[in-house]
Order: C-alpha cells, then sequence, then structure tokens
C-alpha cells in the first residue's frame, strides 16, 4: 500500500454502517476523515458502536459505505494492511502460548511472501519496534504476563512492527494507573509527531477534553467532531450520552 502525502488523508470514511444479524443498526451514515500525525479521541457510551467502527475500518465486520486507507479505496482485507486495530483487552486471548517477542515479530507477516520465514531484517525490525515502546527486555516473557500497561505497548509494538500508517485503540487506557497512562500519551505524541494517525476510543469525557485537541462523538452516528470544546459541549453530550447504551454487540 503506497503511504499517503501529508496533504492527503490517511483515512476516508463515508457514509459507512453496520447492521448485525437479524437488523440492529450498530453504526448509521459514518463520515469523516482523519490527516496524517492526528491523535483523535473516539468518546461514546459503552455500546455506541465504537468498536464496531474500529472493525469496519480494519475489515473485520461488513459495512456498506467507503472506506480509504492511504488513498486507497479498500475491497479486501489486504487493502487495510496500514491499519492496525488493537482491541479491549477483555476481547484479547492473553493466555494464548506466545511471547511478547513472538507477537511483535508476527507485525511483519505483511511483508512476506506465503511460507516465507521472517529473517534478520524483519527481526530487526521487530525489536527496534519493542525498544521504541520500552519492552525490549521483556520479549521473552509470556504475553499472558504483562500489566496492562505493558500489555498496550506490546500490542503498540506490533503496530509499529507492522509499519501501520494508522492505528486503532480500542479502550487502551481502562484499568491502566496514571503514572503508565502518562507514559502512553507520550508515546502516542511521539507517533503522531513521526507521522502516525491514531484513533483511540473512551468513554472517559474527563481525559478526552485534557488529552485531545479533536473528538469524534458517537452514538451509532457521528454526533459531533471537532475541538473537545465543540464536540463535547453540552447540546452533543445529550445527544451522545443521553440514551440508554445498546446491547455489547455494538460496543
Amino acid at each position: 500500500m503506497n503511504d499517503a502525502p501529508r496533504d492527503h488523508p490517511i483515512l476516508q470514511l463515508t457514509g459507512v454502517g453496520v447492521t448485525y444479524p437479524p437488523a440492529t443498526e450498530a453504526l448509521v451514515d459514518v463520515s469523516f476523515q482523519v490527516d496524517v500525525g492526528e491523535l483523535i479521541a473516539v468518546v461514546g457510551p459503552n455500546g455506541a458502536g465504537k468498536s464496531t467502527l474500529f472493525k469496519a475500518i480494519s475489515g473485520l465486520v461488513n459495512h456498506h459505505g467507503s472506506v480509504e486507507l492511504c488513498g486507497n479505496h479498500c475491497h479486501h482485507q489486504r487493502d487495510r494492511l496500514g491499519a492496525a486495530y488493537i482491541p479491549q483487552r477483555s476481547d484479547l486471548d492473553v493466555d494464548f502460548p506466545i511471547t511478547v517477542g513472538q507477537l511483535v515479530l508476527a507485525g511483519r507477516r505483511r511483508f512476506l511472501r506465503l511460507g516465507q520465514r521472517p529473517g534478520q531484517r524483519h527481526r530487526q525490525a521487530a525489536h527496534d519496534a519493542l525498544e521504541r515502546v520500552g519492552l525490549a527486555d521483556l520479549r521473552r516473557r509470556p504475553l499472558g504476563t504483562l500489566s496492562g500497561g505493558q500489555m498496550q505497548r506490546a500490542f503498540l509494538a506490533r503496530a509499529l512492527a507492522q509499519e501501520a500508517r494508522l492505528i486503532l485503540l480500542d479502550e487502551a487506557l481502562s484499568g491502566v494507573d496514571e503514572p503508565r497512562t502518562e507514559a502512553l500519551f507520550d508515546l502516542f505524541a511521539d507517533l503522531a509527531a513521526s507521522g502516525t494517525s491514531l484513533l483511540v476510543a473512551t468513554h472517559d469525557l474527563s481525559l478526552a477534553r485534557r488529552r485531545f485537541s479533536r473528538c469524534l462523538a458517537v452514538n451509532r452516528r457521528l454526533v459531533g467532531d471537532g475541538p473537545p470544546g465543540q464536540a463535547l459541549d453540552s447540546d452533543h453530550i445529550e445527544a451522545t450520552f443521553g440514551t440508554a447504551p445498546r446491547s455489547s454487540s455494538a460496543a
């Protein structure tokens, strides 16, 4: 996939919707764009469609509407390899017998031919990614032994090894203490400064207001988009959080 130039959006969504069988509308007519190096909060209550939005962008659920990544229309899973989706910890199989280093090395699969084993160049890229997130010393640790903050950094390292231009983090800061939250935001800021774009789903309004310059407010539809003072004003908060949460299938 070609890299998007600085003046071209990394992501462009037009009229994206997702309907779960038999007829549950999880997302309805969502349109927005993400530019190079943006760090954006995706805000909404549980069941508002934040996870569904990330899965639609990643091609993990069927959707209608248009998804463009790095200027390319996404029709197949291979069109979306420039995006990395990091799901909620509760959706991760942390007991799968894999080490931190193996997890990160798996990010290099997009560059390998079928049946090809990763060589020294790929192993070095994985090591560099672990160094960047401060986990090189834990590369032989089983994934399931990591703390919440370490787990998020490990999956961020896999995204870096994948050379993702867009990283989607679903409730990445849930259950992470304040010092580790600050460390993760330092990393997010560093990634954004280097041209990586990040969408971070959260239901923490205080965090969104403090640490993000742009927020997307979502409740099945895109309710608000802009600086926190605009996207999270009283009218948008009522529209976003003023209804009962929907089923977890539309999270």
